[in-house]
C-alpha cells in the first residue's frame, strides 16, 4: 500500500478522534461559551478533513463561513443572554436517558450506512492527487453549472422564497413602534430645524 496514503488516513483519524470528543465538549460543556468554543474547535477539525481530501476551497468556506460569521453571532448571543444554568442542568440530566438511547440508534445507523462494509477504501478508490495548478474552486464550479445546474438553481430560488417569507413575517407595523422615514430625513432643509436669532451685543458691566 502506498505510504503516502497511510499518512492520510491516519491524519484523517486524528483529526475525527478530535472532532468527535470536541463535539462530545459542545453537549457536555457546563459553561456555554466554553461549548461555542468547543463548537469552533469541531469547525476547525472538520475543514482539516476537507483538507485531507483535497476539497481545499470546502474547507476554507467552513472555516469563513461558520467560524467566522455564524460562530461570533452564537458567541455574541450566548454572552448577552442571561442563561440559567441550574434550569438548563436539570433538563439535561431530565432528558439524559433518551438522549443516550438517540445516540446509540445514530450511531448504529452511521456504522450501517458508512461502516467499512459499504464505506472505505476497499470499496471506494483513494482520492487521486492532483498537480498544484489544480484549480478545486474550478472543478466544483463546473460540475455546478454543468451536471448539477438545475438541482442548484431550485435551491437557489428556495432560498429565495426563504429569505423574503422571513423579512414578510417580520415586517409588522405597530403603532407603538417609533420608525423612521429616510425620504423625510433627506429632504428635511436647514430652516425647518434652525433658527437663526439676531440678538443686539450688550456692553459688559
Amino acid at each position: 500500500m502506498n505510504p503516502e496514503i497511510n499518512i492520510a488516513q491516519y491524519i484523517t483519524y486524528v483529526f475525527a478522534a478530535f472532532s468527535l470528543a470536541s463535539a462530545l465538549m459542545v453537549i457536555t460543556a457546563k459553561n456555554p461559551v466554553q461549548a461555542a468554543l468547543a463548537l469552533v474547535l469541531t469547525f476547525f477539525l472538520s475543514a482539516g478533513i476537507w483538507l485531507t481530501l483535497e476539497a481545499e476551497f470546502l474547507a476554507i468556506t467552513l472555516v469563513l463561513v461558520y467560524v467566522g460569521a455564524v460562530m461570533v453571532l452564537f458567541l455574541f448571543v450566548v454572552m448577552m443572554l442571561d442563561i440559567n444554568m441550574a434550569q438548563l442542568r436539570a433538563g439535561f440530566i431530565r432528558y439524559l436517558p433518551i438522549g443516550l438511547l438517540v445516540a446509540v440508534l445514530l450511531a448504529v445507523l452511521l456504522i450501517m450506512v458508512v461502516g467499512p462494509a459499504h464505506f472505505g477504501l476497499e470499496q471506494f478508490a483513494a482520492p487521486t492527487r492532483h498537480a498544484a495548478d489544480y484549480s478545486n474552486v474550478r472543478e466544483l464550479g463546473r460540475v455546478m453549472y454543468t451536471v448539477y445546474v438545475y438541482p442548484f438553481e431550485i435551491a437557489s430560488v428556495i432560498l429565495l422564497v426563504a429569505i423574503i417569507a422571513a423579512i414578510a413575517l417580520t415586517l409588522r407595523r405597530r403603532p407603538d413602534t417609533k420608525r423612521q422615514d429616510p425620504t423625510q430625513q433627506i429632504a428635511v432643509k436647514r430652516a425647518d430645524r434652525m433658527r437663526v436669532v439676531d440678538m443686539k451685543a450688550e456692553a459688559k458691566k
